[in-house]
């Protein structure tokens, strides 16, 4: 249950090297998400390995780590050590990485790649996959609640949160509306649509480091959650242009799931060029509510969070 030293032996050869996302990407913030994840195993009992070798697959394959890096960045903005807060930075992983299990099974996107390679379901079976994200969600607050080191009302704000923006006023809700094709039409049920299902644990990964240290300057907070709400909702836009415009090599899954599964998105609604414009909006209120957040001639160094900003902006997978 509690995180022990494992060798990440799931890690597929191309994460192995580490290649840099872009010149401008916190790397080093990546490396030590990406090691602290490596270290975490699961299960106990012998009998239950398969279930730590399914978890671990799917957690260990590699990616942009954005939500653990927002999370250390974050922890950085507000002067802290970024390893401070690596326990909750591997909880919100691990809730994503759960998140995409279940977002790939047949019953959902059915999906066959994922990161390059074969999806949880499609290596382990549709049963054990349910069950590895199951256990990531569990896991992930058995590792907050157990090695995040806050005084015990900000751990359960924290906490509390965490729950909140993953349930079912959160990312939960958000995927339900998705696949019951509920939104309201135009683009604020559009937007409302993709708030819950990708912009909350998006904005939980600042949100939460703040809980934690009970950060008390109110305009600086507001600013933090207004630029973490609006960088949710830039990364789906990006994602929703990139589902059309990249390739299974570049994205690491399948082009073109969003339209074979016929969903709304952005490049549905607006097309490519419309939405490409309404990034560039988006990107353009997060950084200047990061700029607010920087406090006044930049005395709060926000420089690991504009990196993540614009990287997402500009992505191609």
């Amino acid at each position: 249950m509690l995180p022990t030293a494992s060798e990440q032996d799931h890690v597929p050869p191309a994460e192995s090297g580490r290649a840099p996302l872009s010149p401008g990407y916190p790397e080093h913030l990546r490396a030590v998400a990406e090691e602290y994840l490596g270290a975490l195993s699961f299960a106990v009992d012998a009998e239950a390995h398969g279930l730590d070798e399914a978890m671990r697959y799917s957690l260990l394959a590699g990616g942009k780590r954005i939500r653990p890096v927002l999370a250390l960045a974050t922890a950085s903005a507000i002067g802290r050590e970024p390893s401070w807060v690596l326990p909750l930075a591997a909880a919100i992983e691990l809730i994503h990485t759960y998140s995409l299990i279940h977002d790939d099974l047949p019953a959902m996107d059915d999906d066959d790649l994922r990161r390059g390679r074969p999806t949880c379901h499609r290596a382990f079976g549709e049963d054990v996959a349910i069950l590895a994200g199951d256990g990531l969600y569990a896991e992930a607050f058995v590792l907050l609640l157990t090695r995040q080191e806050a005084p015990p009302d900000r751990l359960l704000a924290a906490a509390r949160e965490l729950a909140d923006a993953t349930g079912a006023q959160g990312m939960v809700a958000g995927q339900y509306i998705d696949v019951a094709g509920t939104a309201p039409a135009g683009p604020a049920g559009l937007r409302r649509l993709h708030e819950l299902k990708t912009g909350r644990l998006i904005a939980a990964s600042v949100e939460c480091v703040l809980l934690l240290d009970g950060l008390q300057a109110a305009e600086r907070i507001r600013s933090f959650t207004s630029f973490a709400r609006e960088l949710g909702v830039l990364f789906q836009i990006v994602d929703d242009i990139l589902d059309v415009t990249g390739t299974p090599e570049t994205l690491g899954k399948q082009q073109g799931s969003d339209e074979r599964l016929g969903k709304r998105t952005y490049v549905t609604e607006f097309g490519v060029v419309g939405a490409r414009e309404l990034a560039a909006q988006s990107h353009g209120r997060a950084r200047a509510a990061l700029a607010q957040a920087a406090g006044p001639a930049g005395s709060h160094s926000t420089a690991a969070l504009e990196q993540i900003t614009d990287f997402i902006a500009t992505r191609s997978f």
